[in-house]
């Protein structure tokens, strides 16, 4: 059944008077009139008595308009519900980050939508090193702060918000912490610690190459969930990690050095969201993390946050 039918059929019961349902519809009375014989057709009988003097419904229209009538408001109250959580900047917006400093990044935004959209409650989620974007493509989360590239399908990328070298994190006891640099080739000396489950591919060569630049194997050592896990099996010389340079300062320990490795392209952090998911909350959060870029002077500077 055609929608218009519908609302011409709902009007013209509700008005019983063809011409006023054709107004409120803002339609001609003779295609108010036209719709309502063809649905007539469709049905099979008459659904209004008409004379020259008043219109009414016959039996079978008053039935369809009972079982109608609900339905057509469902689905109105439907629609303003999508409306009204695609369009409003208020209720709950879940956002992800992966490590401290992304963490502590969206806790300067938030700090900046507080005044903008005081009613917007967001809800901060850490995930972890195994799968990043797991929570958001289970619908856990509405965006997320995360270690880039990322180009799985339904994801899009927004803007690139941290940028920082990174630095090879090895034993206290490993030769290579005596060094004051250290390269890609370097990595072949060692087992690679890597993340458990199955990250997309191009995130985890990015992360964490398979072989040096003259083409050397590195190893891949036993898989981790966490980066507290991560910096235990280190710790332990179960294998070795190249990680970001924040880590420095938010995971100081003595039995762990972070070398740096200038030879290396930097990491770098940005948003993503599911495509479909795009609300208005989630574009007043990009929106806020942009804002807050420009005021901070960039990516690199985000990363001494």
């Amino acid at each position: 059944m055609d929608w218009q039918e519908i609302e011409a059929f709902l009007a013209v019961a509700d008005e019983l008077h063809f011409g006023r349902a054709a107004d409120r519809l803002g339609l001609s009375q003779a295609r108010v009139s036209q719709m309502i014989k063809k649905l007539e057709r469709r049905v099979g009988a008459s659904l209004f008595d008409r004379t020259t003097r008043r219109v009414s419904l016959t039996p079978i229209g008053q039935g369809l308009l009972a079982d109608l009538a609900p339905a057509h408001q469902s689905v109105l109250d439907s629609i303003q519900r999508a409306q009204a959580a695609g369009r409003g900047i208020s209720g709950v917006l879940t956002a992800g980050f992966l490590g401290p400093l992304a963490g502590r990044v969206l806790l300067d935004v938030l700090e900046a939508l507080r005044s903008s959209h005081p009613d917007l409650e967001v809800q901060l989620r850490a995930t972890e090193v195994a799968d990043p974007c797991r929570p958001l493509r289970d619908n856990e989360l509405d965006l997320l702060l995360t270690q880039l590239p990322v180009t799985e399908p339904g994801i899009t990328t927004g803007p690139v918000v941290i940028v920082e070298p990174r630095v090879l994190a090895v034993s206290a006891r490993h030769p290579l912490a005596r060094n004051s640099t250290v390269s890609l080739e370097d990595l072949a000396t060692d087992r690679m610690l890597r993340p458990a489950g199955s990250p997309p591919r191009q995130w985890l060569d990015n992360c964490q190459p398979w072989t040096t630049p003259s083409g050397r194997p590195i190893d891949r050592g036993p898989a981790v969930r966490t980066f507290q896990e991560l910096m235990t099996l280190v710790a332990a010389g179960q294998g070795i990690c190249t990680v970001a340079a924040h880590n420095i300062r938010y995971h100081p320990r003595t039995d762990v050095a972070f070398v740096p490795m200038p030879d290396t392209p930097p990491f770098e952090f940005g948003l993503v969201w599911r495509t479909t998911g795009q609300t208005s909350r989630v574009r007043a959060f990009v929106e806020a993390t942009r804002r807050l870029l420009a005021d901070s002077g960039g990516p690199a500077a985000m990363a001494t946050r």
